[in-house]
């Protein structure tokens, strides 16, 4: 099973170049300029063509049209300017556009004339050596994809999900990677949602230890419960998981069951495989919402018993203590005419049943598991 690297793809610095189109492309590498695409490259039957210099997507497009195949553009948080001429280029939607370039989408499938938009959510999980009420579990990205009839973009947000070691896995399989930019679009969906299974893993590990804390009686000395915010935590993480997943179940089902144009036959059977995928993930993540749910009602039903022992135990010394108040003080009130207050064991008569009462009181309440 393939897991969402934490890696950030290495963005290329280079100068600007104007292009026929107008649109204006990095093409040599600078320290000083900026550039958002990660890479650019030319598939022909399956094949990664090897150019001396970097291509620029017009370049590739122009190659692609003399000689056939499909230009794979790999972008990362690229600015308006920076993916305006790619999206003339191409002719990409403004409103495909717009989107891929602000972020902060749902996961989608739309399709607008002769190329499909598709969103993806990433989902990065946080390696942390204690849960704590403010321990980040999961971190979010985003993976847009234009797929074309001869190109394929990637737009990536966020420094997680990284897509190079998938470009050299599908770079080993040409036969596969000559099924052109549907096979391309199948892989990310099948390397993102791969992601998910191992997130959900690693969240389950997590979910089982304030689990087995919350379940485990306390030893003595140690303190009761598990802090309420630890899972409150833990529940704000699967919501968040919860919004990456939920959405992604319609595209996929249309990318598996309904034919278009752009996807192969032969590999829109392969999003099945996905769709059952991403079924899994869903199912684990509403497992962990209502677990999280059990474990948080049982947790704060453990603080109230924990409550009510301790306001029985502080009633029960009350009682004990009021035994000595209530004697003490009507012999402290000093009226002439007291029972045996002239009497030589008067003193220690008083006391023995001050300690024989509370003594008494004490074993019928520790009886009772009062104390």
């Amino acid at each position: 099973m393939s897991m969402i690297r934490d890696l950030r793809a290495a963005v290329r610095p280079s100068l600007r170049k104007a292009s026929p189109s107008g649109a204006a492309y990095d093409t040599t590498r600078s320290a000083s300029a900026h550039s958002a695409v990660v890479d650019c490259a030319v598939y022909r039957d399956g094949r990664r063509l090897v150019h001396e210099e970097p291509l620029t997507p017009h370049e590739a497009m122009l190659r692609v049209r003399r000689g056939g195949g499909f230009a794979w553009i790999g972008l990362h948080e690229p600015t308006e300017e920076e993916f305006a001429g790619i999206a003339a280029e191409f002719g990409l939607h403004p409103l495909a556009v717009e989107d891929a370039v602000h972020a902060h989408q749902r996961p989608k499938l739309e399709r607008y004339d002769d190329t499909l938009f598709t969103v993806f959510k990433t989902i990065h999980y946080v390696d942390h050596a204690e849960l704590t009420a403010t321990s980040e579990v999961v971190e979010t990205g985003e993976v847009m994809c234009f797929t074309g009839r001869d190109f394929f973009i990637t737009v990536r947000h966020g420094g997680q999900g990284s897509l190079r070691a998938l470009r050299r896995r599908l770079q080993e399989d040409p036969e596969l990677l000559a099924k052109g930019p549907s096979a391309v679009l199948h892989a990310i969906a099948d390397h993102i949602v791969d992601g998910y299974l191992a997130v959900a893993d690693a969240m389950q590990d997590d979910i089982d230890e304030v689990e087995t804390e919350v379940f485990t009686a306390p030893g003595k000395g140690t303190s009761r419960g598990v802090d309420a915010g630890r899972i409150y935590q833990l529940k704000r993480e699967v919501l968040e998981f919860k919004r990456a997943v939920a959405p992604l179940s319609r595209p996929l089902q249309l990318l598996s069951e309904r034919p278009m144009r752009l996807i192969d036959p032969d590999i829109q059977k392969y999003f099945r495989d996905v769709a059952d995928h991403l079924t899994r993930v869903q199912e684990h993540v509403l497992g962990f919402d209502e677990l999280l749910n059990s474990i948080l009602q049982a947790n704060l039903a453990q603080a109230t018993l924990a409550q009510n022992s301790d306001m029985r135990k502080i009633t029960s010394w009350a009682a004990i203590i009021a035994v000595p108040t209530m004697i003490c003080g009507v012999y402290g009130m000093n009226f002439e005419y007291m029972p045996e207050v002239e009497w030589k064991f008067g003193y220690p008569l008083v006391l023995g049943v001050i300690f024989g009462t509370c003594v008494a009181i004490h074993r019928t309440l520790k009886r009772n598991g009062w104390l």
